[in-house]
This record gives C-alpha cells, sequence and structure tokens, in this order.
C-alpha cells in the first residue's frame, strides 16, 4: 500500500510543479509588458517620384539587363515594374523601370520611333534593345535586355511597345512639320526686313 501511495503523491507532486511552472509562465509574461515610447515622431512625406503628370500605358514585372562591353556578359540591372509612361501634357512616351524595395531608377529613355525591339536568342520571354539610358542621370549609350516571367507577358510588352513606337513616330512627323513652317513663317519674316 505504501508504494501504491508514493505513486499517487509522485503524480500529485508532478501536477502540483507544472501548475507552479505554468503559474509562473503567466507571470512572467504579464511582468514583461513595457510601454513603447518612440523617441522621435515622425510625419508622413508626400514623396513625388516625376510620374504625377504621366499616364501608365502598360505595367509589368520583369528583370532588367544590360550588356557589359568590357567583360562580354550580361549584368543585371534590377527586378521590378517596368512602365510604359505617357505624358499629359507633351504626349511624349518613355520607358521607366524602379527597382523593387530601393525604387531606384534602372531604366528611363523616351521610347524612339527608329529603335525596334528584337528577339532576344534563344528565349521567348525577353527582348533587346539599344537606347540612350538616362537612368544614372547621364546619358548612357547601352544594350539593355528585358525579361519576363512568361511568354504571353513578353508579347503583351512587345505590343504595348510597339503601339508606343508608332505613337511617338506620329508625335515626331507633326512636331516636324510644325518646326518646318515655323521656319518657313521665320524666313518670310526675316526677307521682308
Amino acid at each position: 500500500m505504501s508504494t501504491v501511495s508514493t505513486k499517487e503523491e509522485n503524480q500529485e507532486q508532478q501536477e502540483e510543479q507544472k501548475n507552479e511552472q505554468e503559474d509562473e509562465k503567466a507571470t512572467l509574461e504579464e511582468d514583461y509588458s513595457v510601454p513603447f515610447k518612440p523617441l522621435v515622431t515622425l510625419d508622413e512625406v508626400q514623396v513625388t517620384t516625376g510620374e504625377e503628370d504621366e499616364d501608365v500605358l502598360y505595367k509589368n514585372r520583369s528583370k532588367l539587363f544590360r550588356f557589359d562591353k568590357q567583360g562580354s556578359q550580361w549584368k543585371e540591372r534590377g527586378t521590378g515594374d517596368v512602365k510604359i509612361l505617357q505624358h499629359k501634357d507633351t504626349k511624349k512616351i518613355r520607358l521607366l523601370m524602379r527597382r523593387e524595395k530601393t525604387l531606384k531608377i534602372c531604366l528611363n529613355h523616351y521610347v524612339n520611333p527608329n529603335i525596334q525591339l528584337e528577339e532576344n536568342v534563344g528565349s521567348d520571354r525577353s527582348w533587346v534593345w539599344n537606347a540612350i539610358d538616362y537612368a544614372d542621370e547621364v546619358a548612357d549609350e547601352c544594350v539593355l535586355a528585358i525579361r519576363f516571367p512568361n511568354s504571353e507577358q513578353a508579347k503583351k510588352f512587345k505590343e504595348a511597345y510597339d503601339n508606343a513606337r508608332t505613337f511617338m513616330e506620329k508625335l515626331t512627323k507633326e512636331s516636324d512639320k510644325s518646326s518646318q513652317e515655323e521656319d518657313k513663317e521665320e524666313t518670310k519674316v526675316n526677307e521682308h526686313k
């Protein structure tokens, strides 16, 4: 009978220890609720991106590469959303891409009607083109490649780019005509003097 009572006593002691440990945990959790007050209060700042006066004609996630002539290899320039933007006033269209997280510009140039996208060798989901890029705030002539997650998205980008190219070609012709007319008028005015 003494062994039975010892087992019962051991079980009771173990249950008491468990209860005590649970009580200790509960009190520890309660004790550590320290109020947090920030040292500095930050005001919300309105950030201007330069895209406020532009309409988004196309937007999709992609990865951009630049061909390094010295190393004869492609170097990744960034991953993020590539956008085709049209300015509301001037109607000019540009390509813009910002890196994810940092939002640093890795692609920024106007769509040139003379530059066509070429299919990247061996891939149906990437395009290659030459451009004078202003991503680093200095004009840089470079070969760029853009890769999309699938071929369908790559085709949609190509369509949007070709539409932008066609529009820019018309816009360029219109501005050339108007500048030629202005030159003719200026010549007439100078002849009458």
